[in-house]
């Protein structure tokens, strides 16, 4: 039997800021019964997976708010107005890493958390690495580069050291693009 859609009837936007809107629909089971349902809208995100030329992968260490302490990541972020998936990777490795890419990869999508949010996360493989001096990161944002192997990569996830869901995502996607450990 198939699955049916939800079918919306009412659209309030609760609270918006540059990066995501709170959206509070009404919306119609299958079953003829409406409910309300909360989600985060996005423009989507980018992340990108740099591979150095001896075949090492560049991460980021930054301080996490919400979970009030660090986290090794690949660079990424929201896509802002006007701007494509790809765009936003490039600035992105730019400004978290101060590294730029001649060539990318574009090896998959994902939605990091698909009950709470519409966001769509493109993952990139970025290689043929250069310094990119001018890159600055946001005024919120403090980085430290972390250089890892592939067998670095997989042991910080296997041991809960790296914990972000999206990188382990992106990894994912990559992975065969960028060879693995075996």
């Amino acid at each position: 039997m198939p699955i049916t859609n939800w079918k919306p009837r009412l659209r309030t936007v609760v609270r918006e800021n540059p990066w995501w809107t709170y959206r509070l629909d009404t919306v119609e089971l299958p079953s003829g019964k409406q409910v309300e349902y909360h989600y985060v809208h996005t423009r989507g995100s980018a992340i990108a997976v740099p591979v150095t030329a001896e075949g090492k992968l560049l991460l980021v260490r930054q301080y996490r708010y919400p979970q009030d302490r660090e986290s090794v990541e690949f660079p990424g972020g929201g896509v802002k107005e006007g701007a494509s998936a790809e765009q936003t990777a490039r600035a992105e490795l730019a400004e978290e890493t101060g590294w730029r890419a001649a060539v990318w990869q574009n090896v998959g999508s994902f939605n990091p958390f698909n009950g709470v949010t519409d966001e769509m996360c493109q993952v990139f493989v970025a290689r043929g690495l250069e310094p990119a001096p001018d890159a600055k990161p946001d005024d919120t944002e403090e980085f430290e580069l972390v250089e890892l192997t592939v067998d670095e990569l997989e042991q910080a996830i296997r041991g809960g050291t790296l914990w972000d869901g999206m990188t382990m995502a992106a990894w994912l996607l990559a992975r065969g693009a960028v060879g693995s450990a075996d």
